[in-house]
């Protein structure tokens, strides 16, 4: 039995060593396929971070699959229009999510007297999470765009199950209960006041 198991584990390696069998591999092109390749990782290290801002900006300039390989089931081209605009919208929203991720690794939100000896280090650190929060509000601009096209009065009866969580997210914007500007501008304020309270420090 020890005989068999030998054999058949050389047999492999000498297969998979000479090339006799394929590995199965595709090539990514259309925006559905690089949003599989989006991830949330259970700690958000930055390059983890930017790893997924760069699946989801390949994605953002991607063509669209074929309607058989959407995300949803198509039946027809109202269906697939809205569809195309909801998926627009979402991925400007993991845009968001990410960037938001990112600032937040550098954000100081207390400038405390401890820190006063790195002045300099927290002052660019602050500017690295601004410019991150910044970048957001541009994405956040063109989410809300996408959004009020996907809730236009002749999609209201079109229902896509199966990306139902994106239907919600552009509801949730129409009526105002998302709303990353308001957030972002929150933090681009303390972000000001911390480093001015840093500008204080001897």
């Amino acid at each position: 039995m020890k005989k068999r198991s030998i054999l058949f584990i050389l047999l492999i390696i000498f297969l998979f060593s000479t090339g006799r069998v394929p590995l199965i591999a595709y090539y990514v092109e259309y925006k559905e396929q690089y949003y599989r390749l989006y991830h949330l990782h259970y700690i958000q290290y930055p390059d983890d971070t930017m790893e997924n801002i760069r699946w989801l900006e390949m994605a953002l300039k991607a063509d669209f699959a074929n309607p058989l390989y959407a995300l949803a089931v198509i039946e027809n081209e109202t269906q697939y229009e809205k569809y195309r605009y909801l998926f627009m919208m979402h991925l400007n929203l993991k845009m968001i999510e990410q960037y938001l991720f990112l600032g937040n690794k550098w954000n100081k939100r207390v400038a405390y007297f401890y820190n006063a000896p790195f002045k300099e280090q927290n002052l660019k650190s602050l500017e690295t999470a601004e410019t991150c929060y910044r970048t957001a509000l541009i994405y956040w601009k063109d989410a809300k765009e996408w959004a009020e096209k996907a809730v236009a009065r002749r999609f209201r009866f079109i229902n896509l199950e199966r990306v139902q969580f994106w239907q919600d997210e552009a509801g949730r914007i129409e009526r105002k209960e998302l709303d990353y500007e308001k957030t972002i501008n929150r933090e681009l304020a303390n972000i000001q006041k911390v480093r001015e309270a840093f500008e204080r420090m001897p």
